[in-house]
């Protein structure tokens, strides 16, 4: 039998309200709930008896409770994980990414703490809570069963599996080898699956790539904070005239700087190691200016302690790339800070151009593309922002 464990009187109001958390002070922790391993799947019920199904369960964190599935019969063995992924492949055909996208999007997509990137026949998958951690050989089973893919990776080495007390690894679970590419756009990317960033691969930023990269015709263009080059090669192709890449990672410059190349793209796209801030204000310095910046920094707010230093941070960036950009020409600047909400980078944003005097109208406020839906009770989880913007 799957293990039992009740809600305190009266604090069922979020569990009822169809919240996917339950957090360690709603819980009836008592020896024996206290006792389970770390990501062992449990029933949880309300003190008045009701059922809310079945949960994956850790009493060592915060949220101690993620609901899997609201049925209570429910067993979340194999078939139960080649159906529920099932359906988010199912989703991202009909969005026409599948072979290459965001394949599992956590509590959106009814696996909580489990993301999945598909680059075709490679998968990489992120396991950030014991449960998912836990249920990994099932995991690989659903998807060798769904997709039969050369090569499985796991990518465990997020940060926020520390408060799941999980270790931090990259390994291959399935296969010998990870290379990989991941095909947008027309153009195909070699990505780093072992060593990269994140998965190897920023899919949430698909449809920005493209918006930017149909105002670069003719353009120069600045691709900040630019990982394997996604922004910027996407812009040559779509015909910038002279596209530079700033990063302070030569390996991925190394990447792009190939992917540059294997395209037809290398005559027109250069690379710039350095940190990108100090780069950034050298180049106001010596006079360089662009049709184009893009901003794409690393989340600079890790917990909600951070949000100040983060605005400020968000608002230094903008002020800066503001003085980067021809008159005319186009800023774009995102943060994946999930902290930092959406009103208030926003705000960060328009005050640093305004530092920078410059006239500004905004063309457009964005977030990550379809194959990263959002939960509606975890408004949070829409990390992702971006604002376009064209700089008189």
């Amino acid at each position: 039998m799957t293990p039992l464990l009740r809600l305190q009187p009266g604090r069922d109001r979020r569990v009822k309200s169809g919240h996917p958390w339950a957090y360690s002070n709603e819980i009836v922790m008592d020896a024996a709930a206290r006792a389970l391993p770390p990501g062992s799947a449990v029933r949880l019920e309300g003190d008045d008896g009701v059922k809310h199904g079945i949960w994956h369960f850790n009493p060592h964190s915060l949220i101690a409770a993620r609901v899997l599935d609201r049925s209570a019969t429910t067993a979340p063995d194999a078939a139960w994980f080649t159906a529920r992924i099932g359906r988010a492949l199912a989703l991202r055909e009909r969005l026409g990414v599948a072979r290459h996208c965001r394949l599992v999007h956590a509590e959106a997509d009814g696996l909580p703490g489990l993301i999945i990137d598909r680059f075709d026949d490679v998968v990489a998958i992120q396991a950030n809570t014991a449960g998912m951690e836990a249920a990994t050989p099932l995991i690989v089973e659903a998807l060798r069963s769904l997709l039969n893919p050369r090569s499985i990776l796991a990518r465990n080495d997020s940060a926020v599996r520390g408060l799941e007390g999980l270790a931090l690894e990259t390994k291959l679970l399935h296969g010998s080898e990870a290379e990989a590419r991941v095909e947008e756009g027309g153009l195909a990317f070699a990505v780093d699956l072992l060593s990269g960033q994140k998965t190897g691969w920023f899919f949430d930023q698909r449809e920005n790539r493209a918006r930017v990269a149909t105002l670069a015709q003719g353009a120069t263009m600045l691709d900040a904070f630019c990982h394997t080059g996604g922004f910027g090669l996407m812009a040559a192709k779509a015909g910038a005239r002279q596209v530079t890449l700033l990063d302070r990672s030569q390996p991925a410059l190394d990447l792009a700087l190939a992917s540059a190349a294997a395209n037809g793209l290398a005559d027109r796209v250069t690379a710039r190691r350095g940190e990108a801030l100090e780069t950034l204000e050298r180049m106001i310095g010596a006079g360089e200016r662009f049709d184009v910046v893009v901003a794409d920094p690393p989340a600079f707010a890790k917990s909600r302690k951070d949000i100040p230093a983060a605005l400020r941070a968000y608002q230094r960036l903008a002020r800066i790339c503001a003085q980067l950009v021809n008159p005319g020409g186009f800023l774009f600047i995102a943060s994946c800070s999930h902290h930092a909400a959406p009103p208030e980078f926003a705000a960060a944003v328009a005050e640093g151009v305004w530092r920078a005097r410059r006239e500004a109208r905004l063309l457009a406020s964005v977030g990550a593309g379809p194959d990263h839906p959002v939960h509606p009770m975890l408004p949070e989880s829409a990390y992702l922002k971006g604002q376009l913007l064209q700089l008189a």
